[in-house]
């Protein structure tokens, strides 16, 4: 099969499309045939050189957010037929989705989204399964409650305002100027422009803050809670040294996969309460320039691959 990947930890001028070993199915899995394949530029310089089994990998296929269809069944594996669309996210420390199949385990796939086609459902699953953790599981968003959203037109933010909209949050969203009309369109309510406004305008004003951008916006964050709030962060961990300040609660975590919240994005999608961000789809031989468009700024949403 064709497939992208790096054989050393080079970042992007070390991915290669190539013909590779084709993917099968073990013990639990399902064999999927790759019909579209969500990135993120960043995971090429995530530590993933290291299997669960303790040994280093030889080799890393990227891009873990599939869509496909079930192409075959490793042994034990049920619940799953043959010919079903899925969708899902693949374990980071196992070959990733931009390639022609890709062997995912049965408990990290949902029934694809109905009314969405394979590109939109591909960028769903870590933008979709990152917010959701982010805001109802760690951050304990509740209706009326008012939360922050940093960076809430890239793939995870724009996921986040659509579903604390949906859940009768009201949303700040924030980011650059341009992103204004794309982020209130999404359900938030206010938007600051990090280039233009004073973020220090919406100070002690939100219950909770998420945080996809790090650096001085992180650093700067902890003002616009309310004392007992809770800033959350996929970015970097928050300063250990600002936890006394208004009595904050500060989290950074990594998303997990989870078969029982992919199938509830999916109803989401569904009923017109997700709309996915697609920002801009590239052919699998293309991977290195998709992974650079992303990376060089400006393209909203996910960018995908397909073979």
């Amino acid at each position: 099969m064709k497939a992208i990947r790096m054989l050393e930890p080079a970042g992007i001028s070390g991915l290669v499309y190539e013909e590779v070993p084709d993917a099968k199915p073990m013990l639990g899995d399902v064999l999927v045939k790759v019909a579209a394949c969500g990135i993120t530029h960043t995971e090429l310089d995530w530590p993933l050189w290291t299997c669960r089994a303790g040994h280093r990998r030889t080799s890393i296929i990227p891009g873990h957010e599939v869509s496909g269809v079930v192409a075959a069944l490793g042994f034990g594996t049920a619940g799953i037929a043959v010919g079903d669309e899925v969708y899902g996210l693949a374990d980071q420390l196992r070959d990733g989705a931009a390639a022609d199949y890709v062997a995912v385990e049965a408990r990290n796939l949902a029934p694809k989204p109905h009314t969405a086609d394979h590109v939109r459902a591909a960028a769903v699953p870590r933008a979709g399964l990152t917010a959701w953790q982010a805001l109802f599981d760690h951050g304990k968003l509740a209706t009326g409650q008012t939360v922050v959203v940093h960076g809430a037109a890239g793939a995870v933010g724009s996921a986040a305002v659509q579903l604390a909209h949906w859940a009768g949050a009201q949303v700040i969203g924030t980011g650059r100027g341009k992103a204004r009309g794309l982020v209130t369109e999404l359900g938030a309510d206010r938007f600051v422009a990090l280039d233009a406004d004073r973020l220090e305008d919406a100070a002690g004003q939100a219950d909770l803050v998420f945080d996809t951008i790090g650096g001085e916006v992180l650093a700067r964050s902890p003002v616009l809670l309310r004392p007992g709030g809770t800033l959350v962060s996929v970015a970097t961990q928050p300063p250990s040294s600002r936890d006394d300040i208004n009595d904050v609660r500060f989290i950074h975590f990594v998303q997990e996969a989870s078969r029982a919240q992919l199938i509830e994005l999916a109803r989401l999608v569904d009923e017109g309460h997700l709309r996915p961000q697609v920002g801009a789809v590239y052919p699998l031989a293309h991977g290195a320039e998709a992974y650079s468009a992303k990376a060089a700024g400006g393209v909203p949403g996910r960018v995908v691959l397909r073979p």
